[in-house]
């Protein structure tokens, strides 16, 4: 395997067993398209570029990214380029973060309709936190929020939740004043759960009545559904303030382009079973050990594959991309602290591992003296990349 850098990758799994896996399985456009970028990434199948050093002569070959967005080989430089970015959007203040999760009922709905369902989850969480934010008795300002949608758990289940970073605090009504929200508490989690219930249930019984929204065969009515829905309160977590925006941008750089699985948590491949590295956040235990069946792991992971074109990070409230230059400016001006400068925006993948590493890919990796110069390719020459 070309470019290989654990002793087991995903590619190694989707290149070993995936002739036998399409024999018995089909897939959507998008999960083949990924399928087939992730078994090529890094590859010669891609092409390639080769650098020499100007100095002593020494050759490197390299081979092209597939850079889908599933591909857990091409992440790193989109994630620290966004994070570096949002640092700087960010309001100059603690904040929190929200996890709003949807019960095991909807899961075959939202599973079917992805891209309608999905959007509408983005929706009612933004919209009972608007709500929520509003109210006189919790806050009684306007808030924002950046939101990322995440679709499975550690063992690759089916598992639709948005991971929210909401500022601790949101603009006066009339735009005068920051309001600054409690030290421990943003909003009852409790009132925010059955806003969020509410108005996701309205949404999705109104998308199901203008057939927008197709029910799976075991449920008659969205009306009987949402009967069973409303029997159990549903849950909104909130983690404690962050202390700082740089501290909960970084963690949240962790969870939007994450995949549903790293290479480093896959441990082996025997006799076609698939050992991997979860944690188990009810005991608490971080390296815990899963095996499955590699046409079950292969089909868990190809279920988070999203729909083409549909946007996983969504901007809300204040924080939304339209009032940048507004109420986002406004908020800076009121909170009056020293924020942060981006020092990635424009940068190309090299110059931005230059500056996250410290290490230059342009000097020689043997003399240590000469600069490495791109030189045509040949791709014929069975070369392993450096």
């Amino acid at each position: 395997m070309e470019n290989q850098k654990q002793s087991i990758e995903l590619a190694d799994i989707f290149n070993k067993y995936g002739s036998a896996f399409l024999k018995n399985h089909t897939l959507c456009c998008e999960q083949s398209k990924a399928f087939e970028a992730i078994k090529s990434c890094r590859t010669s199948n891609l092409g390639g570029h080769a650098h020499m050093c100007d100095h002593c002569g020494h050759t490197r070959y390299s081979y092209n990214s597939c850079r889908n967005r599933h591909c857990p080989k091409c992440q790193f430089a989109k994630q620290v380029q966004w994070t570096d970015k949002l640092k700087a959007g960010l309001p100059p203040t603690r904040c929190f973060h929200l996890v709003f999760t949807i019960p095991r009922q909807l899961h075959k709905i939202f599973y079917l309709n992805q891209s309608t369902a999905y959007g509408l989850l983005f929706k009612a969480a933004a919209l009972a936190l608007k709500k929520c934010a509003a109210n006189p008795r919790f806050l009684g300002a306007q808030t924002g929020a950046v939101a990322v949608l995440h679709t499975w758990g550690q063992t690759l289940t089916y598992h639709p939740h948005i991971h929210m970073i909401v500022p601790a605090g949101g603009l006066s009504e009339d735009e005068i004043e920051w309001v600054a929200a409690s030290k421990k508490f943003f909003l009852p989690v409790k009132a925010l759960s059955a806003v969020f219930r509410g108005i996701l249930c309205r949404l999705l019984e109104a998308a199901t009545l203008a057939n927008k929204i197709s029910l799976p065969n075991d449920i008659e009515s969205f009306i009987k559904l949402k009967e069973k829905l409303y029997l159990k309160p549903w849950n909104v977590y909130c983690k404690k303030p962050f202390g700082s925006p740089d501290r909960v941008v970084d963690y949240l750089g962790r969870y939007t382009h994450r995949v549903a699985i790293t290479n480093h948590r896959i441990i082996s491949d025997d006799n076609e079973k698939i050992t991997f590295r979860y944690k188990d956040y009810k005991t608490g235990i971080p390296n815990k050990r899963m095996t499955l069946g590699v046409n079950e792991f292969i089909m868990r992971f190809l279920r988070h594959i999203l729909p083409c074109g549909f946007y996983k990070i969504r901007y809300f409230g204040f924080l939304a991309l339209c009032n940048t230059g507004t109420k986002a400016a406004l908020c800076f001006d009121l909170i009056d602290k020293e924020t942060y400068l981006p020092c990635l925006e424009g940068l190309s993948a090299t110059d931005i591992w230059r500056v996250c590493t410290n290490i230059d890919p342009a000097c020689c990796p043997v003399c240590k003296k000469g600069l490495m110069r791109p030189i045509p390719f040949i791709h014929e020459k069975k070369t392993k990349p450096g």
